[in-house]
């Protein structure tokens, strides 16, 4: 079951985070740290009705981000389509004993729905330029990747913006 998160959950969400980010810099992945992704982002997303998670036998074994909200740093980006009816996935995260089951493509194919139903003309998002796995997942899935961002407190390394036209 996907549903939107509670503000309780946040903790549990954290939980899943730092385990991804532990299991990630394991494999020489330095994508998430002590400043990303923080409670504070998480606490702004509950409010505005935009965090999902993934319950399986009463336990969340994920969380992503569905934002309507452009961050100032995909400014540079040369989009495939106009600025102005997009949906931006951010922070999707499935904890590490239960990544490889396909929880990650449950919650993408959630909010490629939603962004259907919704007639979003598009789904944006970044990912590290580090992690090939998810280059391959996103690529896997039709995204296009169009241009490179940087997120100084996270990483020296940019991050690739992919677009999938819908």
């Amino acid at each position: 079951m996907i549903r939107t998160a509670k503000i309780s959950e946040i903790v549990d969400i954290l939980a899943i985070t730092k385990a991804c980010a532990s299991h990630m810099i394991e494999r020489g992945i330095f994508q998430w740290n002590q400043h990303y992704p923080s409670e504070q982002a998480f606490l702004k997303d509950v409010q505005r009705n935009e965090l999902f998670i993934k319950i399986e036998k009463d336990t969340l074994i994920g969380a992503i981000v569905i934002s309507t909200h452009m961050d100032e740093e995909y400014g540079p980006i040369d989009w495939l389509t106009p600025n102005d009816n997009n949906i931006y996935i951010h922070r999707l995260c499935v904890h590490p004993v239960q990544q490889g089951k396909g929880h990650a493509q449950a919650l993408m194919d959630f909010a490629e729905k939603y962004a259907r139903e919704q007639l979003f003309t598009s789904v944006r998002l970044d990912t590290f330029s580090q992690n090939k796995r998810n280059q391959k997942f996103y690529e896997a899935r039709g995204y296009k990747r169009l241009g490179d961002i940087f997120f100084p407190k996270q990483s020296e390394h940019p991050f690739h913006c992919y677009e999938l036209v819908l």
